[in-house]
């Protein structure tokens, strides 16, 4: 019943409330939702201590292709809980915690066209409201636990965010890393307009940078751009400004840029993956609308989000037995004596 209730409250998409009502619906049990809620909050952090003692997998076939992703996405939370925090709004205040959010994924095959095509069944995620650390630790655990020893390449995908690719270096140094082609194809958009004005001519550079980045790399284009910033020391302050960016953007990702040779070998060049799990396993159940979570409840929910729509939960449940006897027994310091 305790794991009935934990899928259902991690599933439910709008409440506590709609997982008691999807309860009922199955079980014939009316159960108080309040008690979903001190259930979730007592179970999640016990799984989440007995993942870390599950064994990595021992399979003994190789892995062609590890996929390790990092990503965030904002959640709502309280006021109360988020006093003092500097944020976007326009007064400088926060109304959200980002959820740092993992993904572990295999590649064995490509297809008939060369493309490559993901193991089916064969992602996991990992998630956390803590700071990049913690999730750049979560993320190298879940990918031990995954085969990352067994791995004969593993590769590295994020967008330009500067948490994600240092998470890339702490815990993957040795990762093949790619920049998410998709961001970097906005980038362009971004330095084109710089260039050439908000205009139909700025969209059609986009489009043949997008093509030459794609078959090849970025030094090319960053070679054009920055020809075309000296030949018109006239452009207004903002639009260079705007266009020195995206170059040192381009500058510093410029080796996970090489699209031409990652698509060669058969790798991913996007980070489809992680921004769908951003949506499917954050978004589907922390932001709704209406929605504003107290910090420790939406670590919980998130953290048993992760274990649901991966394939350890019934692995920590068990796991977790044993650490609950261990800390029962260390607490036993009373005796009988009179």
């Amino acid at each position: 019943m305790a794991q009935l209730i934990c899928q259902a409250s991690a599933n439910a998409g709008d409440s506590y409330e709609e997982a008691a009502a999807i309860l009922n619906t199955f079980t014939g049990l009316e159960l108080e939702s309040r008690s979903f809620h001190r259930l979730i909050n007592r179970l999640t952090p016990e799984l989440s201590a007995a993942l870390p003692t599950l064994e990595p997998a021992t399979d003994p076939k190789p892995i062609p292709i590890l996929y390790v992703e990092n990503d965030g996405t904002g959640v709502p939370i309280r006021r109360e809980e988020l006093s003092g925090r500097k944020g976007k709004q326009a007064d400088g205040s926060a109304r959200t915690r980002e959820a740092k959010l993992g993904s572990v994924f295999t590649q064995t095959t490509t297809d008939e066209d060369g493309n490559p095509m993901r193991d089916p069944g064969s992602t996991s995620y990992v998630g956390t409201l803590g700071d990049c650390r913690a999730s750049g630790e979560q993320l190298r655990a879940e990918a031990i636990r995954r085969g990352l020893a067994q791995a004969g390449v593993v590769v590295f995908l994020g967008d330009g965010a500067a948490w994600i690719w240092e998470n890339a270096r702490l815990y993957f140094p040795t990762a093949i890393q790619i920049l998410d082609f998709y961001h970097a194809v906005e980038h362009l958009g971004e330095l084109a307009r710089a260039l050439y004005g908000d205009s139909e001519f700025a969209a059609a550079q986009q489009n043949l940078w997008a093509t030459e980045l794609k078959l090849s790399d970025a030094k090319g284009i960053l070679d054009q751009a920055e020809r075309l910033l000296a030949a018109n020391p006239g452009l207004e302050e903002a639009r260079r400004e705007t266009a020195l960016r995206e170059i040192a953007y381009f500058t510093t990702h410029i080796e996970r840029t090489r699209y031409g040779y990652f698509r060669s070998q058969g790798y991913f060049i996007g980070s489809g993956v992680i921004e769908a799990g951003c949506k499917a396993v954050i978004g589907r159940r922390l932001k709704q609308s209406g929605m504003f979570w107290g910090e420790s409840g939406a670590e919980n929910i998130l953290q048993l989000r992760c274990l649901l729509k991966s394939p350890h939960f019934p692995a920590a449940w068990q796991a977790r037995r044993p650490l609950i006897t261990a800390r029962q027994a260390k607490a036993r310091r009373w005796s009988n004596v009179s």
